[in-house]
């Protein structure tokens, strides 16, 4: 306050010597200041003048650090001046585009009422309204106005144009615009970048890319996270790559992005690297960019390093925590993912539906039926959150997981909503686990039609009913999946070895080491058939042979990868496998054996959740 005092004094004396409104408005550092400044302008007159009452709305309107409360200031100003003028209106559509868009388009009509003819300076923040809304209808009304005082070749109204159609995914209307600008300037090209990027067109988007004149760090950042949005993360740290070598400095923005890919494609020693880069050039560890470090970790199966991370960060939201608890959901750590969650509710964080989520999964794949079901319970009651489909389905693989199948369709049939497609695959995963054939037909008649070109529940059903000797229904099956044209999606698994990811399909003949690698896995064949390995061909593809099964089991892309990490690696280093397709059966039992032959640990993430296989048993506990 006294701070406040010693300025608004400072303000008074020079008042007196030059030009009162502008040493007034130019002396305000905060909010606090502005209202004394306000107050003088008031009782002194001062705020009569349209010059410095506007002065006062933009100082309000251009200053976030004053709060989140200085744009409802700044309305306030406005409402109590008689005839605002053009320049008043325009920062009040420029505030609220942002933080209220509604608001900004109403101020827009508002001036339209008062008789006040926008200028170039109108729009931008205008169409930005729209965008922020995504309403694709209020953008062509825009456009329309645009057009209709004559600023359709102003650039900036151009590229404000171009955002808007793009944000709202009309990518014809952006390249329209786009291509009638006569000279395009770096916000045009990335916004137009975005707009490609946006509806999944990254070729296009990276043609433009490199056609671009000049780019500047945001085209770069943009460019880099359309792809790991697209999940082309290879093609996202191959381009941050670029960036690097061409001697520009990502900021956190870029490095969020890159982060995420190396998180998605399981690759630790090219994240750590990230993190390196991070450090290194003085990057702040943001909410955001420390969330990503989080997450990277965890999915890259690193629970240590995420939980050191996390506690280095300064500042931390619920999304930060949510990361963490997903962390260990993921890794089966049920017991210490709701340690967090009570540690972040008792810091006064409220959780997020996504939070529960996290939860929920934890305790499924833990086995903690009460303790989920309690969480469960507690959402609405305590928190206010109101369950979603999402959290449902986690309630439904929790009951089903345990054996508790009939609770299981109970609950499903009894939900207030109407249960979607993974809450009933959700419920046949459990069918498989348990070899329930009874329940897994019911569901499989309500699930299949749903979704018909879903090859997993076909193969599901089938091993079902193979494993309960019904092979009738197994040739069905069969029948069903060649008729509708349903093919099965090619699994994967990638492996970092020295800083490059290996990507393994199964049956792969492409990777320039393959014979080696061959015969790297007979050689650890042989040696697991000593400690008992047999094969499981149930979970292979149920229209071939056994022969052709056990053949085709031998090639599954982990078995691959696995070779290729015990051939390149030497322990204690772990080998670290991400596959995209859930590991089957005769795998997990292989990997646990291989783990004790070879005295190896081996963390695999596959499509549900981490497995840490170590001296021939996994963390799972055989249960996923």
């Amino acid at each position: 306050m006294n701070s406040s005092i010693n300025i608004s004094n400072k303000v008074l004396n020079t008042l007196r010597l030059k030009n009162p409104k502008l040493l007034l408005l130019e002396s305000c550092n905060n909010l606090s200041q502005l209202k004394i400044i306000h107050g003088y302008m008031i009782r002194t007159h001062i705020i009569s003048d349209i010059f410095a009452a506007s002065r006062l709305i933009s100082l309000c309107i251009n200053n976030p650090s004053f709060g989140p409360f200085s744009l409802n200031y700044a309305h306030n100003i406005f409402s109590q001046i008689e005839t605002p003028n053009l320049f008043m209106y325009n920062a009040l559509i420029k505030g609220f585009s942002g933080e209220n868009p509604i608001k900004g388009f109403e101020f827009y009509v508002r001036m339209l009422r008062a008789n006040i003819v926008p200028d170039n300076l109108s729009f931008p923040f205008l169409v930005r309204a729209c965008a922020q809304l995504e309403g694709i209808d209020m953008g062509i009304q825009a456009h329309g106005q645009i057009v209709k005082h004559g600023f359709e070749n102003d650039v900036y109204v151009q590229n404000s144009l171009v955002y808007m159609y793009s944000m709202c995914g009309d990518i014809k209307a952006a390249n329209e615009v786009f291509s009638r600008m006569l000279s395009p300037n770096v916000v045009s090209w990335t916004s137009i970048i975005a707009g490609f990027n946006k509806i999944g067109d990254v070729e296009m988007a990276r043609e433009l890319f490199d056609k671009m004149p000049e780019r500047n760090l945001v085209t770069w950042s943009t460019m880099i996270n359309g792809y790991a949005k697209n999940n082309c993360f290879e093609k996202a740290v191959e381009l941050f790559q670029v960036l690097k070598d061409k001697g520009i400095k990502a900021n956190e923005t870029v490095m969020v992005s890159v982060i995420s890919s190396y998180a998605h494609l399981g690759a630790i020693e090219l994240g750590e690297k990230a993190h390196d880069y991070v450090v290194k050039n003085n990057l702040s560890l943001n909410v955001i960019l420390g969330t990503a470090l989080v997450d990277m970790y965890a999915r890259c199966g690193s629970i240590e390093k995420a939980i050191k991370v996390f506690d280095q960060m300064p500042e931390r939201d619920v999304l930060s925590w949510t990361a963490l608890i997903a962390g260990f959901a993921m890794h089966g750590y049920a017991e210490k993912a709701i340690w967090f969650f009570s540690k972040m509710v008792n810091s006064g964080l409220k959780p997020r539906d996504i939070t529960f989520t996290s939860l929920l999964s934890a305790c499924s794949h833990g086995g903690l039926v009460e303790k989920g079901l309690e969480l469960f319970e507690s959402m609405k009651r305590n928190y206010g959150i109101e369950p979603r489909l999402e959290h449902y389905g986690c309630v439904v693989d929790l009951l089903g997981r345990a054996g508790k199948l009939a609770e299981a369709e109970t609950f499903v049939l009894e939900m207030p909503v109407k249960p979607n497609v993974p809450i009933w695959g959700a419920l046949l995963g459990a069918c498989r686990i348990h070899r329930n054939a009874e329940i897994a037909e019911r569901v499989g008649n309500i699930l299949i039609p749903l979704l018909p070109e879903h090859s997993g529940y076909y193969v599901l059903l089938s091993n079902i009913y193979a494993r309960t000797n019904r092979w009738e229904n197994v040739e069905t099956m069969r029948q069903m999946m060649k008729e509708k044209g349903v093919k099965k999606p090619p699994g994967y698994s990638l492996i970092e070895v020295d800083g490059k990811v290996h990507n393994f399909k199964m049956g792969d003949k492409l990777h320039p080491e393959i014979e080696m690698i061959e015969r790297k896995w007979d050689e650890i064949l042989q040696k697991i058939r000593l400690a008992g390995y047999t094969g499981n061909t149930s979970d292979a593809l149920f229209d071939i042979d056994e022969e052709e099964k056990e053949n085709a089991l031998h090639r599954h892309s982990e078995k691959l990868a696995i070779a290729y990490g015990v051939m390149r690696t030497e322990a204690p280093a772990p080998i670290r496998i991400v596959k995209n397709l859930r590991v089957c059966e005769d795998c997990h039992t292989a990997t646990k054996l291989i783990s004790k032959v070879f005295g190896r640990e081996l963390i695999v993430r596959d499509r549900n959740r981490f497995h840490h296989f170590r001296e021939g048993s996994c963390s799972c506990m055989d249960y996923w």
